[in-house]
Protein backbone atom coordinates (compact mmCIF):
# COMPACT_ATOMS: atom_id res chain seq x y z
CA UNK A 1 0.00 0.00 0.00
CA UNK A 2 1.33 3.42 -0.94
CA UNK A 3 2.18 5.55 2.07
CA UNK A 4 0.66 8.93 2.73
CA UNK A 5 2.76 12.08 3.03
CA UNK A 6 3.29 13.76 6.41
CA UNK A 7 5.04 17.10 6.86
CA UNK A 8 6.16 18.01 10.38
CA UNK A 9 6.92 21.71 10.94
CA UNK A 10 8.78 21.77 14.24
CA UNK A 11 12.09 22.34 16.03
CA UNK A 12 11.14 20.08 18.94
CA UNK A 13 13.40 17.03 18.67
CA UNK A 14 11.38 14.96 21.14
CA UNK A 15 8.13 15.67 19.31
CA UNK A 16 9.71 14.87 15.95
CA UNK A 17 11.18 11.62 17.26
CA UNK A 18 7.84 10.45 18.67
CA UNK A 19 5.95 11.28 15.47
CA UNK A 20 8.51 9.59 13.22
CA UNK A 21 8.63 6.44 15.34
CA UNK A 22 4.88 6.21 15.68
CA UNK A 23 3.82 7.13 12.14
CA UNK A 24 6.60 6.04 9.77
CA UNK A 25 4.79 2.81 8.87
CA UNK A 26 1.80 4.82 7.66
CA UNK A 27 3.51 7.96 6.33
CA UNK A 28 6.55 9.05 4.40
CA UNK A 29 7.65 11.66 6.92
CA UNK A 30 9.27 14.98 5.98
CA UNK A 31 10.58 17.42 8.59
CA UNK A 32 11.12 21.16 8.27
CA UNK A 33 12.26 23.54 10.99
CA UNK A 34 11.88 26.74 8.97
CA UNK A 35 8.31 27.97 8.49
CA UNK A 36 9.32 29.95 5.42
CA UNK A 37 10.86 26.89 3.76
CA UNK A 38 7.88 24.78 4.82
CA UNK A 39 5.53 27.13 2.95
CA UNK A 40 7.38 26.33 -0.28
CA UNK A 41 7.91 22.67 0.51
CA UNK A 42 4.21 21.88 0.76
CA UNK A 43 3.82 22.90 -2.89
CA UNK A 44 6.24 20.16 -3.95
CA UNK A 45 5.26 17.58 -1.36
CA UNK A 46 1.46 17.98 -1.42
CA UNK A 47 1.21 16.29 2.00
CA UNK A 48 -1.87 14.46 3.17
CA UNK A 49 -1.25 15.65 6.74
CA UNK A 50 0.63 18.67 8.11
CA UNK A 51 1.54 18.84 11.81
CA UNK A 52 2.43 22.38 12.84
CA UNK A 53 4.17 22.64 16.22
CA UNK A 54 3.12 25.99 17.70
CA UNK A 55 5.40 25.50 20.71
CA UNK A 56 8.48 25.84 18.48
CA UNK A 57 7.55 29.29 17.18
CA UNK A 58 6.75 32.28 19.37
CA UNK A 59 6.85 35.33 17.09
CA UNK A 60 3.42 36.58 15.95
CA UNK A 61 4.91 37.12 12.49
CA UNK A 62 5.55 33.38 12.21
CA UNK A 63 1.84 32.78 11.70
CA UNK A 64 0.73 35.67 9.54
CA UNK A 65 0.92 33.46 6.44
CA UNK A 66 -0.43 30.26 7.96
CA UNK A 67 -3.09 30.27 5.25
CA UNK A 68 -0.34 29.43 2.74
CA UNK A 69 -0.50 25.86 3.98
CA UNK A 70 -3.96 25.69 2.38
CA UNK A 71 -3.25 28.05 -0.52
CA UNK A 72 -4.02 25.82 -3.52
CA UNK A 73 -6.79 23.50 -4.64
CA UNK A 74 -4.73 20.45 -3.67
CA UNK A 75 -3.53 21.78 -0.32
CA UNK A 76 -7.07 22.58 0.78
CA UNK A 77 -7.59 18.84 1.04
CA UNK A 78 -4.55 18.39 3.31
CA UNK A 79 -5.29 17.81 7.00
CA UNK A 80 -3.69 20.65 9.00
CA UNK A 81 -3.13 19.86 12.68
CA UNK A 82 -1.78 22.32 15.25
CA UNK A 83 0.14 21.17 18.33
CA UNK A 84 0.30 23.71 21.15
CA UNK A 85 -0.45 24.62 24.73
CA UNK A 86 -4.10 24.96 25.81
CA UNK A 87 -3.75 28.76 25.83
CA UNK A 88 -2.15 28.84 22.37
CA UNK A 89 -4.86 26.58 20.99
CA UNK A 90 -7.58 28.78 22.46
CA UNK A 91 -6.10 31.86 20.81
CA UNK A 92 -5.53 30.19 17.43
CA UNK A 93 -8.94 28.53 17.35
CA UNK A 94 -10.61 31.94 17.20
CA UNK A 95 -8.41 33.27 14.43
CA UNK A 96 -8.01 30.16 12.28
CA UNK A 97 -11.26 28.28 12.86
CA UNK A 98 -11.90 27.87 9.10
CA UNK A 99 -8.30 26.95 8.30
CA UNK A 100 -7.09 24.44 10.90
CA UNK A 101 -8.65 20.97 10.85
CA UNK A 102 -7.58 19.76 14.28
CA UNK A 103 -5.86 20.96 17.44
CA UNK A 104 -3.72 18.82 19.74
CA UNK A 105 -2.93 20.06 23.23
CA UNK A 106 0.43 19.54 24.92
CA UNK A 107 -1.56 18.46 27.96
CA UNK A 108 -2.68 15.22 26.26
CA UNK A 109 0.81 13.77 25.79
CA UNK A 110 2.74 12.73 22.70
CA UNK A 111 1.52 9.14 22.64
CA UNK A 112 -2.07 10.29 22.33
CA UNK A 113 -1.03 12.81 19.67
CA UNK A 114 0.44 10.01 17.54
CA UNK A 115 -2.66 7.89 18.04
CA UNK A 116 -5.03 10.68 17.00
CA UNK A 117 -3.06 11.54 13.87
CA UNK A 118 -2.97 7.87 12.86
CA UNK A 119 -6.70 7.52 13.45
CA UNK A 120 -7.46 10.63 11.40
CA UNK A 121 -5.29 9.34 8.55
CA UNK A 122 -7.19 6.06 8.54
CA UNK A 123 -10.45 7.96 8.16
CA UNK A 124 -9.07 9.87 5.16
CA UNK A 125 -8.14 6.96 2.92
CA UNK A 126 -8.22 8.94 -0.31
CA UNK A 127 -4.81 10.00 -1.57
CA UNK A 128 -6.68 12.88 -3.14
CA UNK A 129 -4.28 14.41 -5.61
CA UNK A 130 -3.21 11.08 -7.12
CA UNK A 131 -6.79 9.89 -7.34
CA UNK A 132 -8.01 13.18 -8.78
CA UNK A 133 -5.68 12.86 -11.75
CA UNK A 134 -5.95 9.12 -12.18
CA UNK A 135 -9.74 9.25 -12.20
CA UNK A 136 -9.46 11.36 -15.35
CA UNK A 137 -6.59 9.42 -16.89
CA UNK A 138 -8.38 6.09 -16.56
CA UNK A 139 -10.84 7.42 -19.15
CA UNK A 140 -8.07 7.94 -21.71
CA UNK A 141 -7.13 5.31 -24.27
CA UNK A 142 -3.40 6.08 -24.21
CA UNK A 143 -0.86 5.25 -21.48
CA UNK A 144 -0.45 7.99 -18.87
CA UNK A 145 2.12 7.98 -16.06
CA UNK A 146 2.28 10.21 -12.99
CA UNK A 147 5.91 10.86 -12.04
CA UNK A 148 7.70 12.23 -8.99
CA UNK A 149 11.24 12.98 -10.19
CA UNK A 150 12.11 9.74 -12.01
CA UNK A 151 9.76 7.48 -10.06
CA UNK A 152 6.41 6.34 -11.42
CA UNK A 153 3.95 6.84 -8.56
CA UNK A 154 0.86 5.89 -10.53
CA UNK A 155 -0.33 4.92 -14.00
CA UNK A 156 -3.66 4.50 -15.69
CA UNK A 157 -5.12 1.11 -16.61
CA UNK A 158 -3.94 1.37 -20.22
CA UNK A 159 -0.34 1.90 -19.10
CA UNK A 160 -0.54 -0.95 -16.60
CA UNK A 161 -1.81 -3.31 -19.29
CA UNK A 162 0.73 -2.04 -21.81
CA UNK A 163 3.73 -2.56 -19.57
CA UNK A 164 2.17 -5.70 -18.10
CA UNK A 165 2.92 -4.84 -14.51
CA UNK A 166 1.03 -5.05 -11.25
CA UNK A 167 3.72 -3.31 -9.20
CA UNK A 168 2.67 -0.16 -7.36
CA UNK A 169 5.99 1.70 -7.62
CA UNK A 170 8.35 1.66 -10.60
CA UNK A 171 11.28 3.74 -11.72
CA UNK A 172 10.99 5.40 -15.12
CA UNK A 173 14.22 3.64 -16.09
CA UNK A 174 12.40 0.31 -15.73
CA UNK A 175 10.50 0.99 -18.96
CA UNK A 176 13.21 2.48 -21.19
CA UNK A 177 15.99 0.92 -23.24
CA UNK A 178 18.81 -0.28 -20.95
CA UNK A 179 21.41 1.83 -22.78
CA UNK A 180 19.45 5.08 -22.31
CA UNK A 181 18.71 4.86 -18.57
CA UNK A 182 21.23 7.43 -17.37
CA UNK A 183 20.42 9.91 -20.11
CA UNK A 184 16.67 9.61 -19.56
CA UNK A 185 17.15 10.25 -15.85
CA UNK A 186 19.30 13.30 -16.59
CA UNK A 187 16.79 14.61 -19.14
CA UNK A 188 13.98 14.37 -16.59
CA UNK A 189 16.12 16.16 -14.03
CA UNK A 190 16.78 19.04 -16.40
CA UNK A 191 13.15 19.25 -17.44
CA UNK A 192 12.11 19.41 -13.79
CA UNK A 193 14.36 22.36 -13.01
CA UNK A 194 13.72 24.19 -16.28
CA UNK A 195 11.20 26.94 -16.89
CA UNK A 196 9.24 25.14 -19.60
CA UNK A 197 5.92 23.50 -18.75
CA UNK A 198 5.89 20.97 -21.60
CA UNK A 199 8.38 18.92 -23.60
CA UNK A 200 7.99 16.30 -26.32
CA UNK A 201 10.46 13.76 -27.66
CA UNK A 202 10.61 10.38 -29.38
CA UNK A 203 12.30 7.39 -27.82
CA UNK A 204 12.03 3.63 -27.41
CA UNK A 205 10.21 2.10 -24.46
CA UNK A 206 10.61 -1.40 -23.10
CA UNK A 207 7.26 -3.21 -22.99
CA UNK A 208 8.71 -6.40 -21.50
CA UNK A 209 12.24 -7.56 -20.78
CA UNK A 210 12.70 -8.48 -24.46
CA UNK A 211 10.11 -6.36 -26.29
CA UNK A 212 10.48 -2.72 -27.38
CA UNK A 213 8.19 -0.18 -28.98
CA UNK A 214 8.89 3.26 -30.40
CA UNK A 215 6.91 6.08 -28.86
CA UNK A 216 6.42 9.82 -28.71
CA UNK A 217 6.35 10.98 -25.08
CA UNK A 218 5.02 14.28 -23.80
CA UNK A 219 5.99 15.60 -20.37
CA UNK A 220 3.84 18.19 -18.64
CA UNK A 221 4.30 19.84 -15.25
CA UNK A 222 1.27 20.29 -13.01
CA UNK A 223 2.03 23.93 -12.17
CA UNK A 224 5.13 26.15 -12.46
CA UNK A 225 5.65 25.86 -8.69
CA UNK A 226 5.55 22.06 -8.58
CA UNK A 227 8.76 21.03 -10.33
CA UNK A 228 9.25 17.43 -9.30
CA UNK A 229 5.79 16.08 -10.14
CA UNK A 230 4.65 15.79 -13.73
CA UNK A 231 2.63 13.77 -16.20
CA UNK A 232 3.93 11.63 -19.05
CA UNK A 233 1.63 10.86 -21.97
CA UNK A 234 2.73 8.11 -24.35
CA UNK A 235 1.78 7.81 -28.04
CA UNK A 236 3.12 4.58 -29.50
CA UNK A 237 4.35 4.44 -33.09
CA UNK A 238 4.38 1.04 -34.77
CA UNK A 239 4.29 -2.45 -33.30
CA UNK A 240 6.43 -4.19 -30.72
CA UNK A 241 9.76 -5.69 -31.77
CA UNK A 242 12.48 -7.71 -30.10
CA UNK A 243 15.40 -6.20 -28.22
CA UNK A 244 18.38 -6.62 -30.52
CA UNK A 245 21.28 -4.54 -31.78
CA UNK A 246 21.18 -0.79 -32.16
CA UNK A 247 17.49 -0.13 -32.76
CA UNK A 248 15.17 2.68 -31.79
CA UNK A 249 16.46 5.96 -30.45
CA UNK A 250 19.86 6.25 -28.87
CA UNK A 251 20.77 8.16 -25.74
CA UNK A 252 22.22 10.96 -27.89
CA UNK A 253 19.02 11.27 -29.93
CA UNK A 254 16.90 11.50 -26.81
CA UNK A 255 19.07 14.26 -25.39
CA UNK A 256 19.15 16.17 -28.69
CA UNK A 257 15.38 15.92 -29.03
CA UNK A 258 14.78 17.30 -25.56
CA UNK A 259 17.30 20.04 -26.28
CA UNK A 260 15.32 21.03 -29.37
CA UNK A 261 12.22 21.15 -27.18
CA UNK A 262 14.08 23.76 -25.12
CA UNK A 263 13.55 21.91 -21.89
CA UNK A 264 17.22 21.44 -21.13
CA UNK A 265 18.47 25.00 -20.91
CA UNK A 266 21.20 25.30 -18.31
CA UNK A 267 20.69 27.74 -15.48
CA UNK A 268 23.94 29.71 -15.44
CA UNK A 269 25.42 30.64 -12.09
CA UNK A 270 25.76 34.29 -11.16
CA UNK A 271 29.30 35.61 -10.96
CA UNK A 272 29.32 35.34 -7.17
CA UNK A 273 27.79 31.86 -7.18
CA UNK A 274 30.44 30.71 -9.65
CA UNK A 275 33.18 32.11 -7.42
CA UNK A 276 31.76 30.34 -4.38
CA UNK A 277 31.16 26.96 -5.98
CA UNK A 278 34.61 27.07 -7.59
CA UNK A 279 36.15 27.52 -4.15
CA UNK A 280 33.90 24.79 -2.75
CA UNK A 281 35.14 22.48 -5.50
CA UNK A 282 38.68 23.24 -4.33
CA UNK A 283 37.78 22.22 -0.79
CA UNK A 284 37.44 25.66 0.80
CA UNK A 285 35.39 25.94 3.99
CA UNK A 286 32.87 28.72 4.66
CA UNK A 287 35.34 30.71 6.76
CA UNK A 288 38.03 30.43 4.09
CA UNK A 289 35.61 31.53 1.37
CA UNK A 290 34.56 34.47 3.53
CA UNK A 291 38.17 35.59 3.88
CA UNK A 292 38.95 35.05 0.20
CA UNK A 293 35.92 36.93 -1.17
CA UNK A 294 35.46 39.44 1.67
CA UNK A 295 31.83 38.50 2.28
CA UNK A 296 30.07 37.32 5.43
CA UNK A 297 29.41 33.64 6.21
CA UNK A 298 25.69 34.44 6.22
CA UNK A 299 25.91 35.73 2.65
CA UNK A 300 27.80 32.59 1.65
CA UNK A 301 25.05 30.41 3.12
CA UNK A 302 22.46 32.29 1.04
CA UNK A 303 24.49 31.67 -2.10
CA UNK A 304 24.90 28.00 -1.16
CA UNK A 305 21.13 27.66 -0.88
CA UNK A 306 20.71 29.34 -4.25
CA UNK A 307 23.28 26.99 -5.83
CA UNK A 308 21.49 23.94 -4.43
CA UNK A 309 18.17 25.18 -5.77
CA UNK A 310 19.63 26.17 -9.15
CA UNK A 311 21.10 22.69 -9.68
CA UNK A 312 17.96 20.98 -8.36
CA UNK A 313 20.08 19.21 -5.74
CA UNK A 314 19.46 18.08 -2.19
CA UNK A 315 22.90 18.93 -0.79
CA UNK A 316 25.79 21.23 -1.66
CA UNK A 317 27.95 18.16 -2.32
CA UNK A 318 25.50 17.02 -4.98
CA UNK A 319 25.61 20.54 -6.47
CA UNK A 320 29.41 20.44 -6.59
CA UNK A 321 29.39 17.08 -8.37
CA UNK A 322 26.73 18.33 -10.78
CA UNK A 323 28.69 21.52 -11.54
CA UNK A 324 31.90 19.59 -12.22
CA UNK A 325 30.20 16.95 -14.39
CA UNK A 326 28.45 19.60 -16.49
CA UNK A 327 31.45 21.93 -16.79
CA UNK A 328 29.60 24.76 -15.09
CA UNK A 329 32.77 25.81 -13.28
CA UNK A 330 36.33 26.02 -14.49
CA UNK A 331 38.62 23.77 -12.52
CA UNK A 332 42.40 24.18 -12.62
CA UNK A 333 44.21 21.46 -14.53
CA UNK A 334 46.37 19.25 -12.36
Amino acid sequence: MQKKQLLIVSKNELLIQELVQGLSTMFDVSIEGSIHVAYHRVLNLLPDTIVFDKTSYRKPSDFKNLKNFKATHFLKRAHLAIYGSPLEIKMMAKRYKDLVDEYHSTATGLEQLVSRIARTAEQHKLNYWHECFMGLFHLMNQPVLLLEKDQIVNMNDVARNTFRTSEEMLDITDIVRPDTKNTIRECLRKFAKGKHMHATTETTLRITSQKLRNARITLSKLTPKIQDTYIMLIDFMGDEYSLRGNVGSTATEVENSLSMAKCMEEENFTRREKEIITLLCKGYKTKEISEALFISPKTIEKHRSSIIKRTNSDTILESIIYAINHNLVEMPKS
